[in-house]
């Protein structure tokens, strides 16, 4: 009896030491998962099923003046796999109740006939990222695929199918003001408005996480956004989208047929020196880069100066007039030859003997002699002066990505010849932009206003940023300016280019340049021509600018001046302007 007593005592004992070692183990192996270790068990496990994705938020839009879109964003979607759970799975059919497996390839080849991919390609690369790591999570099966490929693909349900929602930048009007809008690359902005004013355009990013089970499947319902995606705000521009388009048509119809190296066409608004348009030719169209040479990816407007020519002119006798040593009906004499220093002379594109002129006829009839003559009056820093209060050699309010100030000389250093020549736009440049400025403040009583092509950025609060300044510059007088606007009417109803610039039931204030282009210090016989104009002239109220360069044949002023009538007449139809109300003053001439 003691025996067995003692049997059953040993065997209690053997027992409870037993499940004290077990529990004892139990007891170390839960300090160490709870105490010990329990940091990183429980980064491990949120690294696990938390997975973070970066909620992209949208880039800005670029809208004309009327709000048609030249930039807009839409989503696009990247197709990923986390290739450590690539696997054949099995799905219960809904209509049947029965399981149904679906393979690897199966899978890869329903997502690759939608995207339009290789599913061969797609198993090789998951294959190569496992390869380099077992435990790989993300791998790429397509880039950047509309909303209805995503959507496509997601009714798939493959349960280690994910995706990452991104904006993409898209031209809906292509090349109309692709050459202001300009373009996004894979490294960001490029050139143009999307780059100067990315500040405005660009959004912020946020960070969101979701939850994924330990088969690899996205849990539903398990998405948290820690930091919200900001999008960026809309630029508004003050071109008119028709207007731009008519404005490159007509530019690239005309360069095409003269064979022309480049064009460009200005509209601006009067009263508040808004760009209407500005077109260039040849243009970049957003939408396809590479198929555009590199020295058209920007704005030739903005960036590329030239001689104008006779353009200038009209700035010329607007100081002559402020500084009251003119007059329109001035008899002077403007001889065939002008003597300026060391044995330099100035000449008409046409030769003549001594024409007796008065200072209307000058300007019309274009004499550069005739127009030195007058402007020894000025001396030569009121020369520099005038000009660079009309905006000459210096930068517009645009400031515009790449902008070329043009040259001016130094009125301290300028030589007897260039101080003349400058004053027909011979011996200085200019950009399009400079020219269409200078003959808005012609227009405007004489007050240049900032050249505006930005009217403000919408930001997603509502707050407006970017406004334009509204200050202006004032020339010349009032006075002066409006009678040079009267002598430049002479163009329209008494030159040799009368008809083809006239517009019936409008008057019109132009003047005309053809300009000798300088190559390796001597002029050639490549021309630059212009037709620079107001209308109405009796009332100013926009301003058109053509310009074509080095065209290979009609290699005078007379060229550009049905561009710049098709395009002020479309303009002044677009705008709905009222009529002139009386006709164009007819002043002499001649004496």
């Amino acid at each position: 009896m003691v025996t067995a007593d003692r049997r059953t005592r040993r065997r209690l004992a053997a027992w409870t030491l037993l499940i004290a070692i077990v529990l004892g183990s139990f007891v170390v192996r839960l300090i160490d998962i709870q105490v010990v270790r329990a940091a990183e068990l429980a980064e491990e496990s949120e690294a696990r099923r938390s997975i973070p994705v970066t909620v992209y938020g949208a880039r800005g839009d670029i809208v004309d003046a009327n709000g048609v879109p030249l930039a807009d964003s839409v989503y696009r979607y990247d197709i990923t796999v986390s290739p450590r759970f690539v696997r054949d799975y099995t799905r219960t059919d809904e209509e049947t109740g029965a399981k149904v497996t679906t393979t690897v390839a199966d899978a890869l080849a329903a997502v690759a006939a939608i995207v339009e991919g290789d599913p061969i390609a797609m198993r090789a690369e998951i294959e190569a990222q496992l390869a380099e790591n077992p435990e790989d999570d993300h791998a790429y099966l397509a880039r950047r695929v509309t909303t209805e490929q995503f959507q496509a693909v997601r009714e798939l349900d493959i349960p280690w199918v994910y995706w990452e929602r991104l904006p993409s930048r898209t031209y809906p009007n292509g090349q109309i003001a692709g050459n202001l809008v300009g373009f996004l690359g894979t490294d960001g902005p490029q050139t143009g408005l999307e780059r100067r004013l990315d500040d405005c355009l660009a959004a912020t990013n946020g960070t969101s996480t979701y939850e994924r089970g330990a088969d690899g499947v996205r849990l539903p319902g398990t998405t948290v956004v820690q930091q919200e995606a900001v999008d960026g705000g809309t630029l508004h521009l003050t071109i008119d989208a028709d207007l731009q388009w008519f404005a490159q048509q007509t530019i690239a119809e005309q360069a095409i047929a003269i064979g022309a190296d480049w064009a460009t066409a200005w509209v601006v608004r009067v009263d508040d020196a808004h760009v209407i348009a500005a077109a260039d030719w040849p243009t970049v169209d957003p939408n396809d880069v590479d198929g555009t040479a590199v020295d058209n990816l920007g704005s030739r407007s903005f960036s590329a100066p030239f001689e104008p020519g006779s353009v200038i002119k009209s700035l010329t006798f607007a100081a002559l007039l402020d500084a009251g040593l003119t007059s329109p009906g001035e008899q002077v004499v403007a001889p065939g030859r002008l003597p300026t220093i060391d044995g330099y002379s100035i000449t008409d594109a046409w030769a003549h003997d001594d024409l007796r002129l008065t200072a209307a006829g000058v300007l019309v009839r274009s004499s550069n002699t005739g127009t030195s003559v007058l402007s020894e009056r000025l001396s030569v820093q009121q020369r520099h002066d005038y000009l660079a209060a009309f905006g000459i050699g210096q930068e517009t309010a645009v400031d515009f990505l790449g902008e070329s100030s043009g040259r001016l000389p130094d009125p301290e250093t300028i030589d007897g010849h260039t101080a003349l020549t400058q004053m027909f736009g011979q011996g200085m440049s200019a950009t399009s932009a400079q020219i269409a400025s200078a003959y808005q403040a012609l227009a405007n009583g004489g007050v240049r206003l900032p050249l505006t092509l930005v009217a403000g950025c919408e930001h997603p609060d509502g707050t407006m940023t970017h406004l334009p300044s509204g200050e202006g510059v004032r020339a010349v007088s009032e006075a002066a300016a409006e009678t040079t606007l009267a002598m430049m009417q002479g163009v329209a109803t008494d030159s040799a280019i009368a008809r083809t610039i006239d517009i019936p039931g409008y008057r019109v204030a132009a003047k005309t340049g053809t300009a000798e282009v300088a190559e390796n210090g001597r002029y050639t016989d490549q021309r630059i021509i212009s037709v620079a104009g107001v209308a109405p002239a009796d009332d100013p109220q926009y301003v058109v600018v053509v310009t074509y360069g080095k065209p290979d044949t009609m290699r005078t002023s007379a060229t550009a001046a049905p561009t710049f009538r098709a395009i002020m007449t479309q303009v002044l139809t677009t705008f709905r302007v009222a009529p002139s109300s009386e006709p164009a003053p007819r002043l002499p001439l001649a004496w």
